[in-house]
């Protein structure tokens, strides 16, 4: 089973903007791919504003998840498809890092995201080597 996080998709509308966008967690279909995180019990008005959040490319998609205790539950994720107008894809680590490193948009710097997301994981006791190691090279800078 694989399990990386992707940072494949553009933010031109919360870390990044249209002429030089962020990067952003992208959830890909993969198969037998998995990916740890944290599932929140959301009211209807907060998934439509989720829903306003996250168009910029991506698509809400239902799954069954399964929580570390081995029980599932249905629920929705945000699904980011290859050629999605705001796909930027894969690309060497050093220069996914310098694009991060350079991104700024309303929701902030580009740099924050990432290394929020890596400080995230490791409070989850998750290894992603991809994640850990543009936080490496966002620190080394």
């Amino acid at each position: 089973m694989g399990r990386e996080t992707q940072i494949w998709q553009g933010s031109h509308d919360h870390r990044g903007t249209p002429e030089a966008p962020g990067r952003v967690l992208t959830l890909v279909r993969t198969s037998g791919a998995t990916c740890a995180g944290v599932a929140y019990r959301v009211g209807a008005n907060v998934l439509g504003h989720l829903d306003v959040r996250e168009q910029n490319g991506y698509q809400r998609s239902p799954v069954r998840l399964q929580r570390r205790d081995g029980t599932e539950i249905d629920a929705w994720i945000y699904i980011a498809e290859p050629g999605n107008p705001a796909w930027l894809g894969d690309a060497p680590a050093p220069a996914i890092a310098d694009q991060i490193r350079r991104a700024s948009g309303p929701s902030g710097r580009n740099a924050e995201y990432l290394l929020r997301l890596a400080a995230a994981l490791r409070a989850l006791g998750e290894d992603d080597p991809h994640v850990f190691e543009l936080e490496r090279l966002l620190l080394d800078q």
